[in-house]
């Protein structure tokens, strides 16, 4: 009998690799099973989850079903946020994806109790706030998460004590209960690498636990019954007497105290209708227009006359002069308080005009008038305030407050001292302050990038994420770091007006195919590193309303001067900043960058990602002694091609 062949190290690597490509194959289906089992749970009306029908839910790392978050060919999160979804979450049907390692399902519908997340045992993020969550979380319903970190259950309609095995997460690192109606004293938490816990405009009470003394206290704010540190100290009830003398004495007391009140309340009330009789019965006008509504022209909804007849639905009008914050750890102040204050225009800007009103307090706010944003509701318009409102960045100036009528909208945020980057750039010798040198302005250009970095990354849902990007928009700290402004309006602009007024649609591909993309900001963001170094304004702003072109924005303008110059770069940068520094070579490298921002052809143009990278990597100092000496046998081909094919400065047709 011939000897049975042994098996070959080929083929025992290719049966390897044929059973892993079949698990693979299997792994694939199975998930997207599970997948399909949950959307068939959700009420999807806006039928946002439309692609989530054949094939693959991952390839790789790649998504090919929206919402879907791809690691290795595995499913490891869903991100379905601000989709219209309703109904209660299939949490069985999430337990069939093996890798699931993050939830986010906020800003949707979802309704009914606390799900079941613990089945999830592997979740390291669940992000369930905004929607319409109820009843009580029972107190077991997250033990055995212990690789839980982050936990966001803030604006639902959640009820009841705080569950206490939440005490029990080892790694937990931020939990969000804020806007529910939780009751009860809060749990004492003994992480010690927690960093977040807000459990703010509750109905707790209590002390707060001593554990949790460091935590700001706006984190603890809206509970009437809650006390010690962060917040003021806890007040002992003072001790009951048994003795019956002294309480008869204390009876005694409070009889001729309730008594003398009595008294005094009534001699009040009959001068009070004495006064009252003299006076003439014809009503009284309303107070003359205070600082800010002379200069504003700003007239409160619903105002009547003091002691007319409509004056009796008091309760609803109060509502229309209420100011809506979207912070918790600002100064509380109404309407009344920023029309009182006296008022300074800081400038009219394509939406309108902007006041500082500086309050009774001493602190001054910035408020501005928007009026082309009347078509958009009023609940839709204050969900989207709420959405920018929970914004947190460094270089992103935050919503404090809003206001909504029908005809116009206040936004009301913080004062910046310094003023935006575009008076540094181009009126700062009328202020007699010194330019802005190299670093400063490559500080500025770094921060821009980071705050529309954290923009993409929170706003997904919006085609361009600030859509209004522009050196007058960039406002300076009193460190020079920048803060953008006016970012995230373009959902509730009117669209008959965005045209003439953001910065979005007078983009390459909005003026030639009526569209804005995700690359729009990036283009934005080119036009502004190219103004901040070269200190000229981009022409194509100068004008509102007119449609630029090619021809004459500043990136031609730097490519043809790039392409004609014979003492490269000195016809380009701000002669100011060129003269305080040695950096030409990554002034230059931050140039190619700006250019290739302004790419007319939106898909030649860097994305978002890939441009804030290149940034990253432009240093204050050059690398290279001389800078001049890498362009060493190019300057008797400058007239004729340009300075490199590498930037490209050939004018697009």
């Amino acid at each position: 009998m011939a000897p049975r062949a042994r098996p070959t190290f080929w083929s025992l690597l290719f049966v390897i690799l044929l059973l892993d490509g079949v698990a693979t194959t299997f792994s694939a289906s199975s998930e997207a099973n599970s997948l399909l089992k949950f959307k068939s749970s959700l009420d999807d009306q806006s039928n946002a989850l439309a692609n989530w029908n054949s094939g693959s839910p991952c390839i790789g790392d790649q998504a090919n079903w929206i919402g879907v978050l791809c690691m290795k060919g595995s499913v490891w999160g869903l991100q379905l946020e601000n989709r219209g979804l309703e109904g209660e979450i299939d949490v069985d049907s999430l337990a069939g994806l093996p890798s699931l390692r993050t939830l986010s399902f906020m800003n949707n519908s979802f309704d009914g109790p606390m799900p079941e997340i613990k089945k999830l045992g592997a979740l390291k993020s669940v992000f369930l706030s905004y929607n319409r969550f109820s009843g009580e979380i029972p107190a077991d319903s997250f033990e055995g998460m212990s690789y839980l970190k982050k936990l966001h259950l803030a604006g639902n309609q959640f009820e009841g004590a705080i569950p206490s095995s939440l005490t029990q997460l080892p790694r937990l690192l931020e939990l969000r209960l804020e806007g529910n109606q939780f009751t009860g004293q809060i749990p004492a938490f003994a992480q010690h690498d927690l960093l977040l816990l807000d459990v703010s405009n509750n109905e707790l009470d209590g002390p707060i636990p001593a554990s949790l003394a460091n935590m700001n206290s706006s984190s603890f704010s809206g509970n009437e019954g809650l006390c010690g540190a962060p917040l003021s100290p806890c007040t002992a009830a003072p001790a009951s007497s048994d003795k019956k003398g002294s309480s008869s004495f204390t009876a005694i007391l409070i009889y001729a105290i309730v008594a003398s009140v009595l008294f005094l309340m009534a001699l009040v009330l009959l001068i009070f209708c004495l006064r009252r009789r003299n006076q003439t019965s014809q009503s009284i006008e309303a107070p003359p227009p205070s600082n800010l509504q002379k200069k504003a022209s700003f007239k409160e909804e619903g105002h009547v006359r003091h002691g007319s007849p409509d004056n009796s639905s008091s309760g609803k009008k109060a509502e229309n002069f209420k100011l809506s914050f979207v912070r918790e750890d600002r100064e509380r102040f109404d309407l009344q308080d920023l029309l009182k204050a006296s008022a300074e225009i800081l400038g009219s800007g394509c939406f309108g005009s902007s006041y500082k009103a500086a309050l009774f307090s001493g602190s001054a706010m910035v408020v501005k008038r928007f009026r082309q944003m009347n078509n958009v509701g009023r609940e839709e318009f204050q969900e989207h305030m709420r959405r920018l409102g929970r914004l947190r960045h460094p270089n992103l100036l935050p919503l404090v407050a809003y206001y909504y009528r029908k005809e116009e909208k206040l936004l009301v945020s913080d004062y910046v001292e310094n003023g935006s980057l575009a008076v540094y750039l181009h009126s700062n010798h009328a202020r007699g302050k010194p330019a802005l040198d190299w670093p400063t302005r490559l500080k500025v250009v770094k921060g821009v990038a980071k705050g529309l970095t954290y923009l993409y990354n929170e706003l997904p849902s919006l085609i361009a994420p600030h859509g209004h990007l522009k050196s007058s928009n960039v406002l300076l700290a009193t460190t020079l770091e920048p803060l953008l402004t006016d970012y995230g309006l373009i959902p509730v602009i009117n669209q008959e007006n965005a045209q003439d007024l953001m910065v979005a649609y007078k983009s390459p591909e909005y003026l030639q195919n009526k569209r804005i993309t995700k690359k729009t900001d990036v283009w934005s963001l080119g036009i502004l590193i190219l103004e901040i170094l070269t200190g000229k304004f981009p022409a194509n702003f100068l004008q509102q309303g007119q449609q630029g072109s090619d021809q004459d924005d500043l990136a031609t303008w730097v490519r043809v001067v790039a392409g004609e110059a014979d003492q490269w770069p000195a016809e380009v940068f701000d002669k100011e900043m060129r003269a305080k520094s040695e950096s030409e070579g990554e002034m230059l490298k931050l140039l190619k960058i700006g250019l290739r921002c302004c790419e007319g052809d939106v898909e030649k143009r860097w994305d978002m990602k890939e441009v804030v990278q290149k940034i990253e990597e432009v240093r204050e100092k050059d690398n290279d002694e001389d800078f001049y000496s890498s362009y060493a046998g190019e300057s008797d081909v400058r007239s004729s091609r340009g300075l490199s094919d590498e930037i490209n400065f050939s004018i697009p047709i």
